[in-house]
């Protein structure tokens, strides 16, 4: 028989749900579109939605076509034109109403005309320059007027991510807590990132994060830089660690098809497979959503690996 529900501080608190006429929250896919990078994207969206339930979110693709991967800059077009008719009927439902002595259009007005068409929220673990300069761009060109929230890491949710991928890998322990040993596991972590040395920089930061939880060096390194994997090898090797791991700091749709192998081979070792639709990743996307428009939301937290 289910347990009833228990009152007091201990029961689980019930989820937030989207405001009525929320803006929709349109999920910036980067890289070369593909059926993979789409169904991951919904994956995400649709933890995001049992974060914020009755939340109205969609995709687009910065290198969208329009037709079966949407493009970024319509998406937003098309959240923009539906705001401006449902802002204009919500209008005249609250004039019609102050007219019949039920309600106060005026106050109404305001609400209506400062909330944004939509919330783009880019899918990157970290800042990329490049990438985010071209989110920008389509946003400004759609002229919806929508609002673009901050990159998803560095956060200790995607330190958590990573130790996953690396135990489904057996490149880690599940588990550090439990007496028990793997053989394969890796003695130091290279933390793969793309976008340059900011974005090596923060993935240092979830690098520390991950380094408590493995009790293992762990160090950054750039993907996309020339020798930057291979360095870092060295450095973990001379430090005395001997069995190496690839773990990429990343989601997969921003990753170039063979870049993650070739770096694994540069760097001889195995390699885990990136986030992706982790279960973190669709929180921290309902979070930066709930941020921008400051819906008061359980902030996501970082939990131990069982």
């Amino acid at each position: 028989m289910p347990r009833p529900r228990q009152p007091g501080r201990h029961r689980r608190p019930e989820p937030v749900v989207a405001p009525e006429g929320a803006p929709a929250l349109v999920l910036a896919v980067p890289g070369v579109p593909s059926g993979t990078s789409r169904s991951l994207a919904e994956e995400v969206l649709s933890i995001a939605r049992s974060e914020l339930p009755g939340l109205d979110a969609r995709v687009g693709f910065v290198d969208g076509d329009d037709e079966e991967f949407p493009a970024l800059q319509s998406v937003l077009a098309q959240a923009a034109t539906e705001h401006t008719a449902r802002a204009a009927a919500l209008e005249a439902q609250a004039a019609a109403a102050e007219s019949e002595g039920e309600g106060d259009a005026e106050s109404a007005r305001p609400r209506l005309q400062d909330a944004p068409a939509a919330v783009v929220v880019p899918l990157l673990a970290g800042p990329d320059s490049a990438q985010m300069r071209r989110i920008r761009q389509a946003v400004l060109a759609s002229g919806s007027g929508a609002e673009l929230t901050d990159v998803l890491g560095p956060h200790p949710l995607l330190a958590e991510g990573v130790h996953v991928r690396l135990s489904e890998a057996g490149l880690a322990r599940a588990d550090r807590a439990r007496l028990f040993t793997v053989a394969t596991a890796a003695d130091g972590i290279i933390l793969a990132a793309m976008g340059g040395e900011e974005a090596v920089q923060a993935a240092g930061i979830t690098g520390m994060l991950l380094a408590a939880r493995l009790a293992v060096p762990v160090l950054a390194a750039g993907l996309d830089e020339d020798g930057s994997v291979s360095r870092v090898a060295e450095q973990l090797r001379e430090s005395g660690s001997q069995q190496l791991a690839l773990a990429p700091c990343l989601i997969g749709p921003e990753i170039p098809d063979g870049l993650l192998d070739s770096a694994a081979k540069e760097a001889d070792c195995p390699t885990a497979e990136p986030l992706g639709s982790y279960t973190a990743v669709g929180k921290l996307v309902a979070s930066a959503y709930a941020v921008k428009l400051g819906i008061a939301q359980r902030s996501p937290q970082g939990a131990p690996v069982r």
